[in-house]
């Protein structure tokens, strides 16, 4: 059944007893996990490189490929953004400002989307290029929401940081206000 279990059941005749505590050896250590995958920012990334990598596919049958580079750095970047969230590499690296990277990574690719997507559906009539216009569209309308929804999480926790010290300031001020009436 897919997907294939964590840890496979033991083999009632082996005589090496069951692996627990080991993990499955191979390719399958570098897969991003379940959990990840399945929440938000997961589908994003991958619906992110899905498309990138369609859209390049498509530049590169369609007949001058003159716009295939964007799609392809995007795509590396969206993979790299996915494993690197997957593998909480952003805990690992503290001196990268990683929603920053993610947000502007989002931003510039939905406003470069947006342009050769309009650009390949007006000047080009080769199939290829109206096809990859039309998943440029669908790849900025992701990034939009990504980039949204980053700056969102971004405005939320300089909101709680500001709140913060706003609240000692106004205490500060309070205390300093009460010491000078108490001593008149």
């Amino acid at each position: 059944m897919w997907p294939p279990d964590a840890e496979p059941e033991p083999d009632p005749e082996s005589t090496h007893g069951p692996r627990s505590g080991r993990t499955v050896p191979g390719l399958r250590a570098l897969l991003p996990a379940r959990a990840f995958l399945c929440s938000l920012k997961g589908r994003l990334l991958l619906a992110e490189s899905g498309l990138s990598f369609i859209t390049f596919i498509c530049y590169v049958v369609s007949s001058a490929s003159a716009f295939l580079t964007v799609p392809l750095l995007e795509f590396l970047l969206a993979v790299y953004f996915l494993f690197a969230d997957a593998m909480q590499l952003n805990d690992k690296w503290q001196g990268l400002c990683w929603p920053m990277m993610d947000f502007l990574r989002c931003v510039t690719a939905a406003l470069i989307y947006f342009v050769i997507s309009i650009t390949a559906v007006a000047k080009y009539s080769d199939g290829a290029y109206k096809a990859a216009g039309v998943f440029g569209f669908f790849a900025t309308i992701v990034f939009a929401i990504d980039f949204y929804l980053i700056f969102n999480e971004v405005a939320k926790f300089l909101k709680q940081g500001d709140s913060g010290n706003e609240a000692t300031t106004h205490r500060t001020e309070e205390e300093n206000s009460n010491s000078d009436s108490d001593s008149d």
